[in-house]
């Protein structure tokens, strides 16, 4: 074999791309370079330009590592499936094989004939395999294999996942309706300038009794830095398992009561300063916020609280474990680092009461967030709120440090160029290491998926192709370098739906880009949903448009998403327009206007063909050669848009609260910086940019005209 050869076997093995099929269908042959410093961010020891010699010295010790590992890094398999694993031990011992169930009880794995050939390592040790199998009737569960062979003892994670999720069905037999909204830009007359808990319960209240709806889709409540500045991003996190304490209402803080009169009362001046904002338009700006809530909790945090309060903090901090107190330390220490190490007469706090206070913060969201979602169920919400989970986290913030042994820090998550964005895009974040997250038997993932499901009723996961495969790119490169990276899709996959089958959760896969078919088919058969949105829909049997009918059963299906503009501000085509200014285009502006002026017209064609617009003056337009003002009333074009989506056999559909208000402003523009654009800084507003209260809801009438439009008939 060729030295080239030899590195794309190289690659291939520890699950690297050698090409790729990109967005438009072109065929892409991944570069040495990018193959040999994706190697090296999963820690394969290559030097820089490595010869023939070093790349065949890199494959043997690769082969060599899997026949002498005496158990797989983890087993994850499904309920009734009595899978077969190898084992090694020293040629001619012994082997025993225990399976150590969650309930702590134990079963024997069963041994075959395995009449593989012995394997000697470099020091000499001859090693044999032996091929074991677990029963097909064990529980759902996390449970462990203990391998014994003489002197030997290993011990590895064994995961039973479900065959599928049983909370799917129900949505197939009765589909259902929800809205999503990005909680910090939806505001009540009580907020301090930014959404809050509170908010959240009062919104799915309002939605469930003024609209119809079932859930309330929610943008990522992970939390970001511990203190301003913060990043406006909440695909950005510092932390996905624990949650934004930006997001806490002070007034629902129990110990606020204790507080003396005076600085009550200082409080309250604070807060109606605050709440001015919320009848802004302008950008939302948090560090302000967040400030101020901070300087209120810390005079919180120092008065003694109750017993009974006490024994629930305490039963909430040994729930959470270690990584509440790793998340916790972290912040306590970057206090340190940026506040009272720099600060030249400040009296530094203990350190243990720093600590203390962040994951009292924690305690707080874990309660107002509990809080939000019995209000939702209250007011008759089948699911509740639905959780968003962010691909992954900001390079420098706790899960980078805390769960560094588990990631690839020299690697960047991105996409290739698409319609997005056709430069690509890197969103930073540094992935899993997918060989150092099975040896640790997925229990961070595990951590992660348990936390945030505790109190909701439904996940949506964020790219969950990123479960399968995900791009890498080369840290600090264009996203027009990196390749995909393999990953063990049957473990994440089947992880995510016991967590979820645990919390009696739903579970939506945003699978939107660019994937291989067999990927749908794979969550499908999981009982796990996919994500369709109106314009991104062709149909697989006719020219244009996907028909009504042809909507995916298993989905959420919508009008629109948080990455384009609101559906008044899209059929405008904002979103060209923004595009130019930004330069994020490679070829002609006038030509992409043009091209997405026919599709648009395509679809709004294909939704009339249904009577979605009958009993309005556009049930006889044909838009196909029309100019945008040329094509009617944006609110009925709204309302048939909707109508047409409830009409879909798709078992969750989805309204943007923008769309219900007539917002025209996008909340992200992908692959932008903030001096770009003021990403997920925008407030709730209408068509004229008046800013929407939650009390303002029931009585604005497109609001109610959308809802109605929405509806699904029982």
């Amino acid at each position: 074999m060729t030295n080239q050869d030899v590195l794309r076997e190289l690659a291939d093995a520890h699950g690297v791309a050698t090409h790729y099929t990109a967005s438009d269908g072109e065929g892409i042959t991944v570069s040495d370079d990018t193959l040999l410093k994706t190697l090296r961010a999963l820690d394969v020891k290559l030097s820089e330009h490595p010869d023939d010699a070093e790349l065949h010295e890199a494959l043997a010790a690769f082969r060599l590592a899997e026949a002498t590992r005496p158990l797989p890094p983890s087993i994850v398999t499904s309920e009734g499936n009595a899978v077969a694993f190898p084992v090694h031990v020293h040629d001619g011992a012994p082997a025993e094989v225990l399976i150590i169930l969650e309930d702590g009880t134990s079963r024997e794995a069963t041994q075959e004939e395995n009449w593989t050939p012995p394997t000697t390592d470099n020091d000499g040790v001859t090693w044999g395999e032996a091929t074991f199998r677990i029963p097909a009737d064990l529980p759902l569960g996390w449970h462990r294999l203990q391998l014994k062979s003489n002197d030997l003892f290993k011990e590895c994670a064994l995961v039973i996942t479900p065959a599928r999720l049983s909370t799917t069905d129900s949505y197939v037999d009765q589909p259902t309706t929800g809205v999503m909204a990005q909680m910090y830009s939806v505001r009540s007359r009580e907020s301090w300038g930014i959404g809050d808990f509170h908010d959240m319960g009062q919104l799915a209240e309002i939605l469930a009794t003024e609209a119809g709806a079932d859930y309330l889709l929610v943008n990522p409540m992970h939390a970001g830095e511990p203190f301003p500045p913060v990043e406006d991003s909440p695909y950005l996190p510092t932390t996905r398992r624990f949650i934004n304490p930006i997001y806490l209402r002070i007034e629902d803080v129990p110990e606020l009561a204790n507080l003396d009169e005076d600085t009550r009362a200082d409080i309250t001046e604070l807060a109606t300063e605050l709440r001015a904002d919320n009848r802004s338009g302008e950008i939302i700006d948090r560090n302000p916020v967040f400030q101020a809530k901070l300087d209120v909790l810390r005079e919180i945090h120092h008065l003694p609280r109750t017993p009974e309060r006490t024994e629930e903090f305490l039963a909430y901090v040994d729930r959470e474990g270690g990584g509440l107190i790793d998340f916790a330390t972290w912040c306590a220490q970057r206090e340190y680092e940026l506040i009272h190490n720099k600060a030249a007469h400040s009296i530094a706090p203990a350190e243990d009461e720093l600590v203390s206070f962040y994951m009292w913060l924690q305690f707080l969201c874990d309660e107002q967030l509990a809080a939000a979602q019995a209000r939702a169920k209250a007011a008759g919400m089948k699911i509740g709120i639905m959780a968003d989970l962010a691909v992954g986290v900001h390079p420098g913030g706790a899960d980078a440090h805390n769960l560094a042994e588990y990631l690839a820090p020299d690697a960047s998550v991105g996409a290739p160029p698409d319609g997005y964005n056709q430069h690509g895009q890197d969103w930073s974040q540094p992935p899993w290491d997918p060989r150092k997250l099975a040896e640790a038997g997925y229990q961070p993932w595990r951590d992660l998926l348990a936390t945030v499901l505790r109190h909701s009723g439904g996940i949506r996961v964020d790219h969950i192709l990123g479960l399968f495969r995900l791009y890498w790119i080369p840290r600090m490169q264009s996203p027009t370098t990196g390749t995909y990276v393999r990953f063990d899709h049957k473990a994440l996959v089947g992880i995510l739906a016991l967590e979820a089958e645990r919390a009696g959760a739903v579970v939506i896969g945003e699978d939107l880009g660019t994937f291989e078919p067999w990927i749908q088919d794979v969550l499908a058969a999981k009982g796990i949903m996919g994500t369709s949105v109106l314009w991104f829909e062709g149909s697989p049997t006719v020219k244009g448009p996907r028909l009504q009918s042809e909507y995916r059963q298993l989905a959420l299906s919508s009008v629109t998403t948080h990455d384009l503009p609101p559906t008044a501000g899209y059929l405008a085509g904002e979103h060209i327009t923004l595009r130019e200014e930004l330069g994020l285009f490679t070829r002609d502006a006038a030509d992409e206007d043009s091209d997405d002026l026919e599709w648009q017209a395509e679809v709004l064609d294909r939704v009339r063909e249904t009577g979605s617009f009958d009993g309005t003056e556009l049930a006889e337009v044909e838009f196909v050669g029309l100019k945008r003002h040329e094509r009617g009333d944006v609110a009925e074009l709204i309302a048939g848009l909707h109508r047409f989506m409830a009409g879909t056999p798709s078992a969750l559909t989805c309204v943007s609260l923008v769309d219900m208000v007539g917002d025209v402003r996008a909340q992200n523009q992908p692959g932008t910086t903030r001096d770009q654009y003021p990403n997920w800084c925008i407030p709730l507003c209408d068509i004229n940019g008046t800013p929407v209260l939650i009390e303002d809801l029931a009585g604005n009438a497109m609001f109610q005209d959308i809802a109605a439009s929405a509806h699904r008939a029982p």
